[in-house]
């Protein structure tokens, strides 16, 4: 198989879990991210804890780590891992933080498994879950939040070792 082919194709055409039992187990890690983008007062009611659902944070966090758990349920060919590792962080980010001159909370995922098969789509999962739970936990007062920037930044481990991105 070339670099160039999918894994998750088989030789006709069709779509299978890539059989990983001769692999050997290795450590393996990945940082994800992602930014939901809001008001300034949005933002204002989070930071202050006047959020009328409670600590936004605090729950997004937990959506986070609980989502990268889950993965392999929401992801069709992902395998189920027994994860090591999974820290959500949230950060605010005011006005003139951003290149963009946007407001919000950019969260970032750090997962970590031994086995046989990478953990990005974890970090990846968390990082969006978190996301989404602070638009939903915020919805009532700015249907108008965006997620974006939902990337892998990092990843570590097994047969291509470390990847990380050159522009984040």
């Amino acid at each position: 198989m070339t670099d160039q082919q999918l894994t998750h194709i088989d030789e006709q055409g069709d779509v299978r879990m890539v059989d990983v039992s001769q692999k050997a187990d290795t450590e393996r890690v990945a940082v994800a991210e992602g930014f939901i983008a809001m008001n300034p007062a949005t933002l204002e009611l989070i930071t202050t804890g006047a959020a009328a659902k409670g600590d936004v944070l605090a729950c997004a966090r937990v959506a986070g780590v609980m989502a990268a758990k889950r993965t392999s349920e929401l992801i069709p060919m992902c395998h189920p891992l027994n994860i090591t590792k999974a820290k959500v962080e949230c950060a605010a980010v005011g006005a003139g933080e951003r290149a963009d001159g946007r407001v919000g909370i950019h969260v970032t995922t750090t997962c970590g498994v031994t086995g046989k098969t990478g953990i990005e789509m974890e970090a990846l999962t968390a990082a969006s879950v978190a996301c989404l739970t602070v638009y939903d936990m915020c919805k009532a007062v700015d249907r108008g939040m965006e997620i974006m920037d939902v990337r892998l930044l990092k990843k570590d481990g097994g047969k291509t070792g470390l990847w990380l991105r050159e522009e984040a």
